[in-house]
């Protein structure tokens, strides 16, 4: 999902570009206030995690292959402005280290895999933790729906995104994101429930999802 350079319209990268500034400028200023000394490692840990965890691709169907996101599982520890920080660092060092993605389409990659990923996820997160059940069930249930729905929005905003730049068809673009990520979003809710898991297991108390309700960056 990680957009070239030269796939995207003028319009399509400013509008992007100005959301993720925006998210990320909020995200600065927040977390300079409000990350306490537990949350400082973890955001180092986690932005680590995730870019390790992005070089690893598994095999989907038609030959194609996928890798995992992020997004979700970042702001199921961290809150969601927290990890679209997390993963604007993670795409700046790809863009510029690795060139996976292109520097003009940075701020469309952070808006994707970032501010969409992370609000989608973090958002349906906290609506299913009351809805379902309470207990270890309902979070890690909540936690596999979040970051499977996290990677299919994110890849349905990508999708838009090239229709509306002309380099693709909507209706060329739209299923063929969608229907692939899908795929890709199962190994996404795979690795985001085991972590949680893991993570809820032995530091409950670093699970920021689970210490405030509404979607405000990072617990003090």
């Amino acid at each position: 999902m990680h957009i070239p350079d030269g796939f995207l319209s003028p319009p399509v990268l400013v509008a992007t570009g100005v959301v993720s500034a925006a998210c990320v400028g909020v995200g600065v200023f927040r977390a300079r206030k409000s990350l306490g000394e537990q949350q400082v490692p973890l955001l180092g840990v986690t932005a680590a995690f995730i870019f390790a965890a992005q070089m690893l691709n598994f095999p989907v169907a038609g030959g194609t292959s996928g890798h995992f996101g992020g997004a979700a599982l970042a702001a199921i520890l961290l809150g969601p402005l927290n990890a679209i920080l997390v993963m604007a660092v993670v795409l700046v060092i790809q863009a510029l280290v690795f060139f996976d993605g292109g520097l003009s389409a940075l701020g469309a990659n952070v808006f994707n895999l970032g501010v969409v990923g992370a609000f989608v996820g973090w958002g349906t997160h906290q609506l299913l933790l009351r809805l379902l059940p309470k207990g270890k069930p309902g979070l890690l249930g909540a936690t596999a729906v979040a970051a499977w729905l996290s990677i299919f929005i994110a890849s349905g905003a990508c999708a838009l995104q090239l229709a509306v730049s002309g380099t693709v068809p909507l209706n060329v673009a739209m299923p063929a994101m969608l229907g692939v990520h899908a795929l890709i979003g199962i190994g996404e809710a795979l690795i985001t429930t085991a972590v949680v898991a893991t993570v809820a297991a032995a530091r409950p108390d670093l699970l920021t999802s689970l210490k405030r309700p509404e979607p405000e960056g990072a617990a003090a």
